[in-house]
């Protein structure tokens, strides 16, 4: 795969107007509205998913808003071939910013199964392993140019393990832990790390998840939260806040009784078996 992606003196890298964005799980969701969000004339797009029909349409709609857009058909879990697609995209139009926001879901089945060890590996693989293989494909890369942005997407989940999703929940607090500790460290090299932390919002995998869903966001609000918190390089951008409160509250609490509450909020994940990919 060869790449002609020259800089356009129209669209110069800035905190505000990233001239090269990639964005992983970029076929469905948040990944495919935040790519939305990006296109703009001239703008190059790397836009990273598994599903390729859903991502081909995703790529459309941004090239109809003026971007140059590129695809990958790719698992993020597929280290190889995501780092090779990622290195040589670079190469042709170096990458300012970088979401890794791929990511699945699984947890207790709607018959009252649990998630089980082969889907709780998937997650993890997906959600951590997949954040990990993306953003340390690109860091030398940024941190010798001493400019860039990456973005990972946690999840409220991470504050307080859910006892119907346990490896959903750990992999999301690998991800944030992982981002934190770079983001100290990748400061003083001119690399600016975003954790973005989001709640209940819209989404084909909201959709599988059966039970309560404390201040849901609309898919284009969670979008634009994250779009402005990444505009101005936010460390953090932790949507809605109400609910985030709630969970650090929660966790303050003596253990036997934030168990008990958070027992309170069963869920099931529909349908049974089946991660959601994005």
């Amino acid at each position: 795969m060869r790449f002609d992606l020259s800089r356009n003196d129209s669209l110069e890298s800035s905190a505000t107007a990233p001239a090269c964005v990639v964005v992983t799980g970029a076929s469905s969701g948040l990944g495919a509205g935040l790519a939305r969000a990006f296109a703009a004339q001239n703008r190059v797009l790397g836009l990273i998913g598994r599903n390729p029909d859903r991502l081909a349409a995703v790529a459309q709609s941004c090239r109809d808003r003026g971007a140059r857009v590129h695809v990958a058909a790719l698992d993020v879990t597929d280290r190889d071939g995501v780092v090779a697609w990622l290195l040589r995209l670079d190469a042709a139009c170096p990458i300012d910013l970088l979401i890794a926001n791929a990511g699945i879901s699984a947890g207790t089945h709607p018959d009252g199964r649990p998630e089980g060890a082969d889907s709780a590996r998937d997650v993890v693989r997906v959600n951590l392993l997949g954040v990990i293989h993306c953003v340390e494909a690109i860091l030398p890369r940024m941190s010798g140019r001493r400019f860039g942005h990456i973005a990972v997407v946690g999840s409220m989940a991470a504050y307080r393990g859910l006892p119907d999703s346990p490896a959903y929940c750990a992999s999301k607090a690998g991800v944030m832990a992982y981002g934190e500790a770079l983001r100290a460290a990748l400061e003083p090299l001119g690399v600016h790390m975003s954790v973005i932390v989001p709640g209940f919002f819209a989404s084909p995998m909201s959709a599988r998840y059966a039970g309560r869903q404390l201040f849901r966001l609309s898919e284009e609000r969670a979008v634009a939260r994250v779009v402005r918190g990444l505009e101005r390089r936010a460390r953090r951008i932790v949507f809605p806040r109400r609910l985030a409160v709630l969970l650090r509250l929660l966790d303050l609490l003596p253990a036997w009784c934030s168990d008990r509450i958070i027992r309170a909020f069963r869920f099931r994940i529909r349908p049974p078996g089946e991660p959601d990919r994005q």
